[in-house]
């Protein structure tokens, strides 16, 4: 049988055919746009995302037997805000994860509503990426659209709406909303009250691994599908390419540098760290995980290469990095160029290059950058070792995993063995393992994760560079605390 994998991203949906060997057939790709109505500002037309999914479904299935497809499992880019209205259209585009209006929102949850109180309500405490923040903003500044709701959901359950007809979630991807108690896996009555939610706005939860419905038969016609085709509820990006990975119960790490880049440690017990630095999530695999954000990882340097170098030639700048420089660079690069979540939940952060001199070069840029996302997913751990949590290696995934300089980098600056999993595409390869236990192929995500991934490459620390960095890694730290203050007056000027 046949299992479809769905990696809805930010700027791309990602589609993969594979089979119960974990074989992928074929794999398709469909981009849509990206909004940015003001500065700090990103939003999307779910309507985008739905077309874009149509469009490769039917493109991955062109040339394989459909009858003999038996689910689709999606992940999907978390904590966007979708909204329906009665008749289940889209009130307006969905506010994203890197959105960052809510500010005032934050403070007021964090502060008035206290920390305290809402980790004790969720596990966790506000981010400007968060759900609900934005529901707070939405109920302020748009109140005509927000007495219009009549559902509430994230990016890739619009998608299985479309898909099945049923308004669902999962509780990883409901973990991110600030609306979960994820301890109980169950919305919390208390946050949906601050928020002026009911909870029939609110769509049923399920378990990452299980079967909400089959295809609506308009849609099976419509793709040429059997209308047995079983949608699984799906999980959020992080969790799926966890899955994707193998990295499910106790202990396991992944770090994944996309557009955003996410160090991930699964555990089989609900921990929370005493400061809420790292999100306590529910995970896909019936568990629960820690996971740091941050929301430019690979973007940094996507932006440095075409927006400022003005060129797609991302291993020709690399190659001008000399070996002997690693460790030793003059510049230092804070990656926070859409501000920052994990750690320092600082919506007025922003990037900033220090070190600067009539002698610095082109790529002592690129490697200023390369290293200052891989020092900001150091945080990260930090936070987590101080929780007894110190995995000693870690799979990696994502468009930045594939640089083998990025690699080396990441390798030194956390002192851990990185590892490549011989499939690469996370998300969507975790949405189709997760199709895979919902149609009943495999009797757990964990049983189906140690028979479908193996590690393919393994990068070592070296004890010389990795010292290095260390001591690197500790001047780093000290540049933002000092840049704090002025990033908060220049915020608000």
């Amino acid at each position: 049988m046949y299992y479809i994998g769905i990696d809805l991203g930010t700027s791309a949906v990602k589609l993969l055919l594979m089979d119960e060997s974990g074989t992928i057939h074929r794999t398709v790709s469909r981009e849509y746009p990206l909004e940015f109505p003001q500065p700090g500002w990103s939003q999307q037309n779910p309507e985008d995302w739905w077309a874009a999914v149509r469009e490769g479904l039917s493109a991955l299935t062109a040339h394989c037997d459909r009858s003999r497809i038996a689910g689709i499992g999606v992940g999907g880019q978390m904590h966007g805000l979708v909204i329906l209205d009665k008749d289940d259209r889209v009130i307006r585009p969905a506010i994203l994860w890197n959105d960052g209006r809510t500010a005032r929102q934050v403070d007021y949850l964090n502060n008035t509503i206290g920390r305290e109180t809402l980790s004790r309500y969720t596990g966790n405490i506000a981010f400007a990426g968060f759900t609900a923040p934005k529901l707070l903003w939405l109920r302020e500044h748009e109140p005509e659209n927000f007495a219009r709701i009549a559902k509430i959901m994230l990016p890739k359950d619009y998608v299985n709406y479309m898909l099945t007809g049923k308004h669902t979630t999962d509780v990883s991807d409901a973990s991110g909303t600030l609306l979960l108690d994820v301890r109980a896996r169950r919305w919390s009555p208390e946050m949906l009250e601050i928020c002026g939610v009911r909870p029939e706005q609110m769509p049923q939860l399920y378990e990452s691994y299980a079967p909400v419905g089959a295809l609506r038969p308009a849609i099976a016609r419509m793709l040429d599908f059997p209308e047995t085709v079983q949608v699984c509820a799906g999980a959020g990006d992080n969790a799926a390419a966890a899955v994707g990975t193998g990295v499910v119960g106790e202990g396991g790490c992944n770090l994944s540098i996309g557009t955003s880049g996410t160090v991930f440690i699964s555990s089989r017990e609900f921990r929370v760290d005493g400061h809420n630095a790292l999100h306590a999530f529910a995970h896909a695999d019936g568990g629960y995980h820690l996971m740091g954000c941050m929301l430019s990882a690979a973007a940094c340097n996507k932006w440095l290469m075409e927006d400022i170098f003005h060129t797609t030639d991302y291993a020709g700048e690399q190659a001008q990095i000399a070996p002997e420089k690693l460790g030793h660079n003059h510049v230092f690069f804070l990656p926070y160029l859409m501000g920052e979540r994990s750690p320092i939940n600082d919506t007025n952060a922003r990037g900033t290059f220090v070190g600067m001199t009539m002698d610095t070069t082109r790529s002592d840029l690129t490697q200023a950058v390369l290293e200052g996302v891989a020092f900001a997913i150091r945080d990260s751990f930090q936070v987590a070792e101080a929780l007894g949590l110190q995995p000693r290696s870690t799979r990696i995934c994502g468009g930045g995993a594939k640089s083998p300089l990025w690699r080396r980098i990441f390798a030194n600056v956390l002192n851990m063995d990185l590892e490549s999993v011989v499939t690469e595409q996370g998300p969507g390869y975790g949405g189709g393992i997760l199709a895979m236990v919902a149609c009943g192929a495999y009797p757990s995500v964990e049983d189906a994760c140690r028979r479908l991934t193996a590690v393919r490459e393994v990068t070592h620390p070296e004890p010389a560079l990795a010292a290095l960095y260390a001591q690197r890694y500790r001047q780093f730290r000290e540049i933002y605390p000092a840049c704090k203050d002025l990033f908060a007056v220049l915020g608000n000027g």
